[in-house]
């Protein structure tokens, strides 16, 4: 039977999610350097390097900490995976004591530095680099497996758009910068060239969304968010000439706000966030280990319940077993057998034998010369009476030779003669 994948769970409001790549050879480094410089002027409070032996093999871990002004707590966490030939790629997650304001800073500025040829700032799915503009390809083919990526990511949110003219030098200025800065690690721009405007439109037909000419596109995503509509967060016309681009940046702030599942991988990385945090501070130490002392004697009361539901148990199965030991015993040992025709009440019974006994005496011997043999047997032992034969009439019967025969048919003679 087919089963439909697991939804994976929303994503908290309180958390931040982005994931790329450092290209360059040196990136824990970076990362050391940067933290300890950003702790020394108290823009983070504190950092920590996760110990290797409670990390995955060839992966570097990094915790941070830091205070926005409005007294909010944030934890983050970066994960360093293990050089490969397009270099090291990172996840970051970070998670506030409120919901998110995207007006605070970039989580991913808080752990690398950040230049004009920095090297960790590409997205992981297309390539591209943040807060910079990145050209379609020029070949259609690889213009069509850019968009499918870009569609198909759902770490970074990807938006298109279009150059009606071929802009001046103001227009090559990517727009994501005027973005809030929680938004500046999260969001990758597209550019389209004028001419390809038709093959962009071909390799959008299948996600149901077109690219206005001239305007721009927040691509929906795979799958795309409930309540994600095209003409929502699609914008007529962008003008590259240096004008705030209000209704994109709008539209790009809405997309960013929409409720969306957590992406593939990021359940692991708040999860590992949550329960394998290690840069604590005294007050939450203290509070670890009082939770810890309540867990275990919890964890202690059930122990000795279930010992004494166990010893119970026991108990009632030990009486329970030797109950059955004697019921075998008696069932092996031979029981007394009634005598037959006995009675069930010994004195009765005697009485009753001895009255039978005493019929036996009473009873008169029966003539030997013969009598019917057809006589009721009780009427023989009743003693004292007559046998009705002997008060019947004599019937005088004739043979055919004529000789008298007595009424009973026992022979010549009379009853008298017997």
């Amino acid at each position: 039977m087919l089963t439909s994948p697991p939804v994976p769970p929303p994503t908290p409001s309180t958390v931040w999610l982005a994931r790329g790549r450092h290209t360059g050879p040196a990136a824990p480094d970076v990362l050391r350097k940067n933290l300890r410089s950003l702790k020394d002027d108290a823009t983070i409070q504190d950092f920590l390097e996760v110990p290797d032996e409670d990390t995955a093999e060839g992966e570097l871990t990094f915790e941070a900490r830091w205070l926005l002004p409005t007294d909010v707590t944030v934890r983050a966490r970066l994960t360093l995976t293990q050089w490969s030939g397009r270099g090291q790629e990172w996840t970051l997650v970070a998670e506030s004591e409120r919901p998110w304001d995207l007006r605070g800073p970039s989580p991913a500025a808080m752990f690398w530095p950040w230049d004009e040829d920095t090297p960790w700032g590409h997205e992981t799915v297309t390539g591209q680099r943040y807060l910079d503009i990145n050209p379609l390809p020029a070949d259609d083919k690889e213009l069509r497996r850019t968009l499918r990526q870009a569609l198909r990511d759902t770490w970074t949110v990807h938006v298109l758009v279009h150059e009606a003219m071929t802009p001046d030098e103001r227009g090559r200025r990517s727009l994501v910068p005027l973005l809030p800065p929680g938004l500046h690690h999260r969001v990758v721009e597209h550019r389209a060239a004028p001419h390809q405007l038709r093959t962009v439109n071909w390799a959008l037909r299948d996600f149901d969304v077109e690219l206005p000419r001239g305007g721009a596109l927040v691509l929906p995503g795979s799958p795309a968010p409930e309540a994600y509509e095209a003409g929502d967060f699609s914008v007529r016309s962008v003008f590259l000439d240096g004008t705030h681009p209000t209704e994109l940046l709008d539209a790009v702030t809405r997309y960013a706000a929409l409720p969306k599942p957590l992406p593939e991988g990021g359940e692991a990385a708040l999860t590992a966030l949550r329960e394998q945090w290690q840069l604590l501070t005294l007050e939450e130490e203290l509070a670890r280990e009082r939770r810890l002392v309540k867990m275990y004697a919890e964890a202690l009361e059930a122990m000795t319940q279930s010992r004494d539901l166990y010893r119970e148990a026991a108990e009632q199965a030990h009486e329970a077993l030797a109950a059955y030991r004697e019921a075998a015993e008696a069932g092996a040992r031979p029981q007394p057998q009634p005598k037959p025709g006995g009675f069930p009440f010994p004195q009765l019974g005697r009485t009753l034998e001895r009255l039978r006994e005493s019929a036996k005496g009473l009873r008169p011997a029966l003539p030997t010369g013969g009598g019917s043999a057809d006589q009721n047997p009780a009427e023989q032992d009743r003693p004292g009476q007559d046998r009705p034969e002997q008060n019947k009439p004599v019937q005088n019967s004739t043979k055919q030779d004529g000789t008298e025969l007595d009424g009973t048919g026992g022979g010549p003679g009379t009853a008298a003669d017997r």
